[in-house]
Order: C-alpha cells, then sequence, then structure tokens
C-alpha cells in the first residue's frame, strides 16, 4: 500500500496527470496514470479513460486515457475514522450567509413568477489548509465509506478532490442504471429521517425529468420505489432507474446532464438563471466524473455439461460516472469547497442556508480537522 501511495506522490512531484479514486462500499483503491502533460478532451463519449466534465455542458471535459492502471486494497483495518463533527465546522460567516439567502430569495421570486419550477443554487467557501493532498485523499477513504472518493489532478487545469454520494450513470455494455437524489436532512444516531412535501416533491421532478429525457432512449425503463439512503452524516432520498439504451453513451450524458438534481428544472431556464445569477463559476463542480468505457473481464463455465468446467473470457465494456458533489478543488494551501441546494417554491431561505452548512461538512471535517 505504501509503494501504491509513494507512486503517486513521485507522480505529482513530477507534474504529472493522475486521478486515484475508490468507488462506493469497496476496498480497491485504483489510480489511473498519465506519462505527460498533454490535455486529452473528450470528443464523442467513445474513448476509454477517466472522465472530468465540468457543469456546464458547452465547455470540454477533459480524459486520463487509462494506459497505465495501478491498484491496492485499503481496507478498514487500515484506516483511522474522523471523529471530527459538523457541529464543531463554523462556516456561518455573517456576510457569506447573507448572500446566500439574498440568492435563495431570488430564486424563489423567479420560481413564483413561474420562470422556474426549481432552481440548484450554490456558493463556494474558501479555506487555508496545511495538509498534503494525498493526506486529505486518505482521510475521505477512512470517513466515507458509502461515497465515491477520489483526487484528481492535472498540472494544467488543477487539483480536485470529493466524496459524492451520487451516481449519474452506470453502464454494462448497453444496460444502464442511473438514480434520481435530492432531499437533504442531518443524520442523527439513532433516528430515521421523516421527509415532508418539499423533499418529496423536489425528488419527484429529478425522477420524471430523467424517465422524460430517457423515454426515447432506453427500452425497458423502470423505476423503483423512494428510498432514505444515508451519505456520511446526511440523509437523501433516492429512486433506482434502470433499462437498456439503443442510442450512443454521448446522446443518454447530454438528456441526463445536468439533472434537476444539480441545476433545475426547466434545464436550460435553470442553468441560465444559475451563469446570471451565482456570481462564481462552478467549474467543475455539479459535473461529473468517473470511469468511461473500462474494459472488464468475465470469466464464464463454457457449458454446464463440460466435464472440465473451462472458462472462457468474455470483455464486458462498462462506465461508472458519479456527479461531482461534495467537492473542493485546491490551490496551494488555499482549498474552495463547493456546496449548493434545490430551490423550489417552498424553499425557506434561512433553512436552505443551513443545509449548505450542513453539506460544507462532509469536506470541511477533513480538511479542518
Amino acid at each position: 500500500m505504501n509503494q501504491f501511495f509513494d507512486q503517486l506522490q513521485e507522480q505529482l512531484n513530477a507534474q504529472k496527470p493522475f486521478v486515484v479514486y475508490r468507488k462506493p462500499n469497496e476496498d480497491v483503491v485504483a489510480a489511473v496514470l498519465q506519462e505527460d502533460t498533454v490535455l486529452h478532451y473528450v470528443k464523442d463519449y467513445q474513448e476509454s479513460g477517466f472522465v472530468f466534465a465540468p457543469f456546464d455542458s458547452n465547455s470540454a471535459s477533459i480524459l486520463i486515457p487509462n494506459k497505465t492502471i495501478i491498484t491496492t486494497n485499503y481496507s478498514a483495518e487500515e484506516q483511522t475514522k474522523s471523529t471530527a463533527d459538523a457541529s464543531t465546522v463554523n462556516t456561518s460567516i455573517q456576510t457569506e450567509k447573507e448572500a446566500h439567502i439574498a440568492l435563495v430569495k431570488n430564486g424563489v421570486s423567479a420560481i413564483s413568477k413561474g420562470l422556474l419550477t426549481k432552481v440548484v443554487l450554490s456558493r463556494s467557501i474558501e479555506k487555508i489548509t496545511q495538509k498534503e493532498p494525498l493526506a486529505l485523499f486518505k482521510e475521505l477513504l477512512a470517513t466515507y465509506k458509502t461515497a465515491f472518493c477520489y483526487l484528481w489532478y492535472h498540472p494544467k487545469v488543477g487539483m480536485w478532490l470529493g466524496a459524492t454520494p451520487e451516481v449519474l450513470l452506470k453502464t454494462t455494455n448497453q444496460r444502464i442504471e442511473t438514480s434520481s437524489l435530492a432531499g437533504t436532512q442531518v443524520y442523527k444516531e439513532g433516528e430515521e429521517p421523516v421527509w415532508g412535501e418539499k423533499e418529496y416533491n423536489e425528488q419527484d421532478v429529478v425522477t420524471q425529468f430523467i424517465k422524460n429525457e430517457l423515454a426515447d432512449k432506453v427500452v425497458n425503463l423502470k423505476a423503483g420505489s423512494v428510498a432514505s439512503v444515508r451519505a456520511g452524516k446526511l440523509w437523501h432520498l433516492r429512486t433506482k432507474i434502470t433499462g437498456v439504451m439503443h442510442n450512443n453513451l454521448k446522446e443518454i450524458l447530454t438528456a441526463l446532464h445536468p439533472t434537476p438534481a444539480t441545476c433545475g428544472f426547466p434545464k436550460l431556464a435553470a442553468k441560465e438563471f444559475i451563469l446570471a445569477h451565482e456570481n462564481y463559476n462552478r467549474s467543475f463542480y455539479t459535473g461529473f466524473l468517473g470511469e468511461l468505457n473500462f474494459s472488464k473481464e468475465q470469466f464464464r463455465a463454457k457449458t454446464k455439461r463440460n466435464i472440465e468446467n473451462r472458462a472462457y473470457t468474455t470483455i464486458t465494456k462498462v462506465s461508472n460516472l458519479y456527479v461531482n458533489l461534495r467537492c473542493a478543488e485546491l490551490t496551494q494551501d488555499v482549498v474552495k469547497v463547493y456546496v449548493g441546494g434545490g430551490i423550489t417554491i417552498g424553499s425557506n431561505p434561512e433553512k436552505e442556508w443551513e443545509e449548505t452548512v450542513a453539506k460544507s461538512g462532509t469536506m470541511l471535517r477533513i480538511i479542518l480537522k
């Protein structure tokens, strides 16, 4: 394991691109290394590698080709859990609070005028840290077992770190799985979440959007029941959606990204409102990232009656893409944490501010620990 992280540190010292990540509920940590500093862009989503896509789909997505992949096991026994609590993280700076509440009121006003049904509004928080990037990543691994944890670096773009709970899209050959995730409550020990009409409506908007967008692109489209899922110190509502795609992956991603969970509804109107009123560049926050068209070997018995039980190998093409939430941008000793929340007609600006404080704890408890 030490050799694995030593190799990553050498890659970082040499200022060569890489990404290191762990999928939810797994012990295997993987890294994709690039031997030069060329900036590769995704053109048609037929490429194979680790994709890093921005919020604004008009901007280019970046690819680290998967020519060199290394892995290690990072089991729970080797991890030291963080004991920091969100309540110890002080993010309630008055000027930031006033600015965000004003932004939310602006969003609610636009919704009340019928311009939007929902809009996701966000803010950024800057903190100073002396912690090294790989040390921060290891703490994410130790603290957020159920999240997709990553550290991404390209010398011509920058460095990002995150622990996201939200799947954008998973594919296995032509089969797809996505999910609608919305609504937020702070986790309390021993208590199950009780959801109100606002949260259920917010989550249903995302579900219906996905179903409508995929209706002519996917066959066997099925939506599961709404369930409460825990992500670290937070609860969310989630519905899993599955099907078989008969269009190419680019069309599916164009239809899904950004979803109402990260942008709003109607999508184009919400996106225009965000770009006009948030007063900062989201960059890769609320974009998506992950494995794109990775080849996975599967071993199967040739026939059930094969006496020697000889196996043959099939190659499966898989993608595992996640929405870039609960993330931060690292620049030297400054960390910029990004947080946001879905605004609807029933939103309370004060509570929306408190929700961003709760969400910011995911990254701040690591940075400030």
